[in-house]
């Protein structure tokens, strides 16, 4: 037993006690290498299908994404409010509570992947073409999307039993599992897509093989634990009061993460008009910043658990230096690989494409959004540690209305009175400088409530 603990121990942070800098680090660096393996687990994917299976396979694998997002948000969003509480429960060691909720959690995603199977399985080709998908491409598209769908509960269960484990500290065990999946699904794809000649197919089923297995793993690390997470499968039911709670976080979140994708659709949208060229420069551009938001986000999951654990106990002054000590990680980490990223934007681009004006175009994009992108970084941050104090509405509706409402009403009228792309682009820094000093204010306003009812000194 001993020896069980020891080993739970050296995968469990405990972020209530100890320095803060080095364990936000031992947090984070896992979570990074998870999201950059993710980015390029999925571009490995489009590079297996776009070189052997055609243009028009690409194209229709890339047609499905922004829809497949919109539909999986909601429930994503119900992970952060998993994530929130175990924390929260875990700092104010109410094992009771930890175990209800990880067996609700267990349950609510396998079921919500069941109702995303079926919806995506009897709305894809009606969704796809009411998105304008082109004819030669709607069948294979809605055909993949089919397949994916049918690997919805791995997902879930998976994201949600990571969830439980970055309540306690624990990145690492899905970071590895996240590597072992990600093998699978590109070994999978490479066997049935130039082996079996299954195109599109192919890897919509290495995608559904590989989440089935990463939740699979997820349940093996829960159900073998000695700790207040462990899983057991007999004991899965839903607590309605936590199932409640869970909304009341996760809910907030999935809904930011929607509006998000209609106001990015409504941005994307804007660029269409600028030509082909443009939009090939703006898709290169957007895709190697991806690699510095994953990077960045890892310091708003942080900021989220560490502010979680603290507020379940009570040690609010930990709270206001884990929120500093996350701005300021965020903040070099986005400075310098956004720099380095535009700086090197060039060479970057190149491995996309070797035409000079969509390299132009690209490097437009990144000088704008990219160099200054460490504000979306500290804006993610705040906005996770409002959600760790248990303000997820508060955060959402100050997202919404900053870097979505501000957003698109920079689109019609600011762009609309000077319609050049840089000043499309612009809107991006801009509203994130609101939204962050809106989210700070809302932070301080919180804290001063919680030093009142505590009685507690900063």
């Amino acid at each position: 037993m001993d020896r069980q603990k020891s080993s739970r121990r050296n995968y469990e942070i405990d972020m209530c006690n100890g320095p803060l800098l080095p364990k936000i680090l031992m947090f984070s660096i896992p979570l990074m290498l998870s999201g950059v393996l993710q980015l390029l687990f999925n571009a490995a994917d489009i590079v297996v299908v776009g070189r052997y299976t055609g243009n028009q396979a690409l194209a229709a694998v890339g047609s499905t994404g922004a829809l497949i997002n919109l539909l999986v948000n909601l429930f994503i969003g119900l992970s952060v409010g998993v994530n929130v509480m175990v924390a929260k429960y875990y700092g104010a060691k109410r094992e009771q509570d930890i175990h209800d909720t990880v067996h609700t959690a267990v349950l609510v995603a396998a079921l919500a992947g069941a109702v995303l199977t079926v919806v995506g399985i009897l709305l894809a080709h009606p969704l796809l073409s009411l998105m304008g998908t082109p004819p030669d491409v709607i069948d294979a598209a809605s055909g993949y999307m089919r397949i994916y769908f049918c690997g919805m509960i791995g997902t879930l269960v998976y994201n949600f039993g990571g969830a439980v484990l970055r309540g306690v500290g624990d990145t690492r065990r899905p970071l590895y599992i996240l590597f072992a999946a990600g093998v699978v699904n590109v070994i999978l794809n490479l066997i049935f897509v130039i082996t079996f000649k299954m195109g599109v197919a192919g890897t919509a089923v290495a995608t559904a093989v590989s989440q089935f297995l990463s939740a699979g793993l997820i349940l093996y690390c829960l159900a073998k634990s000695e700790a207040s997470y462990r899983l057991r499968l007999k004991e899965l039911g839903i607590d309605l009061r936590k199932l409640k709670e869970m909304a009341a976080i996760g809910i907030p979140a999935g809904m930011q993460g929607a509006v998000f994708s209609i106001s990015n659709v409504l941005i994307q949208s804007s660029v269409n008009s600028f030509g082909s060229i443009a939009m090939a420069g703006n898709t290169a551009a957007a895709n190697i910043e991806g690699f510095v938001y994953v990077a960045m986000n890892t310091f708003h999951q942080s900021a989220l658990s560490f502010t979680s654990q603290n507020f379940g106990s009570h040690q609010f002054k930990r709270i206001t230096r884990v929120v500093w000590i996350s701005l300021g990680l965020v903040t070099a980490t986005g400075l310098v690989l956004g720099m380095g990223a535009y700086l090197a934007g060039d060479i970057l681009l190149r491995i996309y494409t070797p035409d000079a004006e969509v390299i132009s175009y690209g490097l437009l994009r990144m000088g704008i959004i990219c160099a200054p992108y460490f504000l979306c970084g500290i804006m993610d941050v705040m906005s996770g540690c409002l959600r760790g104090l248990g303000h997820s509405v508060m955060a959402m509706l100050v997202s919404m209305l900053g870097a979505c409402g501000l957003r698109i009403l920079w689109i019609y009228t600011v762009f609309a009175l000077s319609p050049r792309l840089e000043v499309l682009f612009i809107s991006y820094p801009v509203t994130w400088t609101v939204t962050f000093l809106a989210h700070m204010s809302c932070f301080l306003l919180v804290m001063r409530r919680l030093k009142r009812f505590y009685g507690f000194d900063e």
